[in-house]
């Protein structure tokens, strides 16, 4: 099997010479080549063709989003992005996912020497699952709210739920760009960093015609907004007497994730049943398989992102599988496919 070659770009010395020596240290691993600024890259890109490019954000002559936009412009490719864990580092993370950046990983602000080798596994987990991964050209079509005359899905009794993991954030900007803003509440769980989920709510939230905002533990859900499970918290759907609300804990990881999808989904079945609406989108590995299941099971019903559309085909394969997908679809027919089913459910007297 043919090593997976990577490109390690990053203005300091010491961290190419660290990630040089983590990346080596896997047999399936070969770096072939180490950048101090964009501007070498660029020309060690077109001699050496990486299958992987881990990338700094902050960096001299052309910094990292720059040349992010270059590279999935004219040559897209598997872009492992490396931010520090400030404000400013989530902001331009967040940016670099909804441009089309593969994956992110938070480098610590203090403490190197010992922070960067204890993501050893994490780093190169993300190096192979990007050297497979399906990257896409960016179409740079503004995504408009799908709209449907006549009809409109104001309710306080529909729960429309998402998981995502590995190319979520793009995904999902796609998809909640597209929702009018009558869409009944919209409840997200999405694997990223802490840092970042308030940098994500708040950058939809200018993007789209639904209120989008991080989740608060006791808030009410309402129709026409989007709650994002806060980084490191698990997100469900509770009733309050006959209002939804949130509930936002730290309990034990669950399927090795917290926020873990399969958390927000089990309870949307149990609060909500056929009431609800299960998507599951990208992501590596299985979790939201078996919360889906049992959305299905509670009669909701349930759509997986396809193959084709996916960066990582991993969560809606493994939820198919297990017989939780009744439909899936390319990312792009989701809205539509979701709104003709709010008019469905209406016409068949369940409550939206």
């Amino acid at each position: 099997m043919t090593a997976i070659r990577v490109l390690i770009v990053d203005d300091s010395a010491f961290v190419r010479q660290v990630l040089t020596e983590i990346l080596s240290s896997d047999p399936a691993i070969d770096v072939v080549g180490a950048a101090p600024n964009p501007i070498v890259a660029r020309d060690m890109i077109k001699s050496l063709t990486p299958d992987v490019v881990t990338l700094d954000i902050e960096m001299p002559r052309m910094d990292g989003l720059a040349f992010l936009d270059k590279i999935m412009s004219l040559r897209p490719m598997p872009v492992l992005m490396i931010s520090s864990l400030t404000q400013k580092g989530a902001d331009t993370a967040v940016r670099a996912l909804e441009m089309g950046a593969f994956d992110c990983i938070a480098k610590p602000v203090v403490g190197l020497v010992e922070g960067l080798p204890a993501l050893r596994n994490e780093i190169i987990g993300k190096v192979k699952a990007a050297a497979v991964a399906n990257i896409r050209p960016r179409s740079g079509e503004q995504v408009r709210p799908v709209q449907r005359p006549g009809v409109t899905y104001n309710s306080s009794e529909k729960i429309i739920a998402i998981g995502a993991s590995t190319g979520g954030v793009e995904a999902l900007q796609e998809l909640l760009t597209a929702l009018p803003s009558d869409v009944p509440a919209v409840v997200v769980t999405q694997h990223m960093p802490a840092m970042f989920t308030a940098s994500f709510a708040s950058r939809l939230n200018q993007l789209c015609a639904v209120t989008v905002k991080q989740a608060e533990n006791g808030e009410r859900v309402l129709p026409g907004h989007v709650y994002i499970a806060p980084g490191g918290f698990h997100l469900e759907l509770a009733r309050n007497g006959a209002n939804y609300v949130c509930r936002v804990h730290d309990e034990p990881a669950v399927s090795g994730h917290r926020p873990s999808v399969d958390v927000l989904f089990r309870s949307v079945a149990h609060a909500a049943g056929p009431n609800a609406i299960g998507i599951i989108l990208t992501g590596m590995g299985r979790d939201g398989a078996m919360g889906l299941l049992e959305m299905r099971s509670a009669g909701a019903p349930t759509i997986g992102q396809d193959e084709a559309s996916c960066v990582v085909y991993g969560m809606p394969k493994a939820a198919r599988d297990n017989g939780a997908v009744e439909i899936e679809l390319p990312l792009g027919k989701i809205v539509d496919h979701v709104l003709k089913r709010c008019e469905a459910l209406a016409a068949r007297g369940v409550r939206v």
